[in-house]
């Protein structure tokens, strides 16, 4: 039964599915086994352990994710005309989350939702993980937007990222919320509409402004303070 890779394909199917309804914490590699129809056995043969497992899930959808956005990054640095760079760039980040809806490549929605439970979780194991499948694109884009908008300080940029991040996340688990607020005169579900708002609305946050310079001196005292009182 271990060796069947339909078992192995049944376990990351209930794992994906469990860690995005309860969290990575609150799941055992018995609740995993179990919700495949395995034994525990069979989960620890295919992945050693769940952190293994977790790891494999973010794999099999991030990979085909991250390699297309840097296809389209490549291309999106060749355009000369700033503007419409920032907006390559932008799009050629936000598209390949949109570009597909299956549970094995790149985008889905119950994968969507794992990586915003995972991210809120806060949890070492998954901290890690998502570094290293993140990290190094990530810090592609970020400067690539530098360039982009040399006038934005680079952690103003970082700081505009995430947010993007989180209105991916957003836009892609919640859509209906879109069309139950506009009365159904938007329509959530509408990808190609969503893609062009969020692109439209991240390239404008990352070309205003940054903050005023006199908020700047609180920021390390207040890092400080925080300190502090950890200790």
């Amino acid at each position: 039964m271990a060796r069947n890779p339909n078992m192995r394909e049944a376990i990351l199917s209930a794992a994906e599915l469990l860690f995005s309804t309860n969290g990575y914490t609150a799941v055992s590699i018995r609740d995993i086994a179990q919700e495949a129809g395995a034994n525990p056995g069979s989960v620890t043969y295919h992945f050693k352990s769940k952190d293994g497992l977790l790891l494999e899930i973010y794999k099999r959808h991030c990979g085909p994710m991250n390699q297309r956005r840097i296809e389209l990054l490549v291309a999106a640095n060749q355009v000369r005309d700033p503007q419409n760079r920032l907006e390559a760039i932008v799009r050629a980040y936000v598209l390949p989350a949109f570009s597909s809806r299956s549970d094995l490549a790149g985008g889905g929605a119950r994968f969507t939702r794992l990586r915003a439970v995972m991210s809120a979780e806060g949890n070492e194991v998954v901290g890690r993980i998502i570094a290293e499948i993140f990290d190094d694109t990530t810090q592609a884009f970020i400067a690539a937007v530098q360039q982009s908008v040399p006038h934005v300080p680079r952690t103003t940029i970082i700081w505009r990222f995430q947010f993007l991040l989180g209105a991916l996340y957003y836009t892609l688990i919640t859509p209906e919320r879109v069309t139950r607020l506009s009365r159904g005169e938007a329509d959530g579900s509408d990808v190609a509409y969503a893609i062009e708002q969020l692109v439209a609305s991240t390239v404008a946050s990352l070309q205003a402004d940054d903050v005023d310079e006199e908020l700047k001196p609180k920021l390390p005292k207040s890092r400080a303070m925080q300190r502090a009182k950890a200790e």
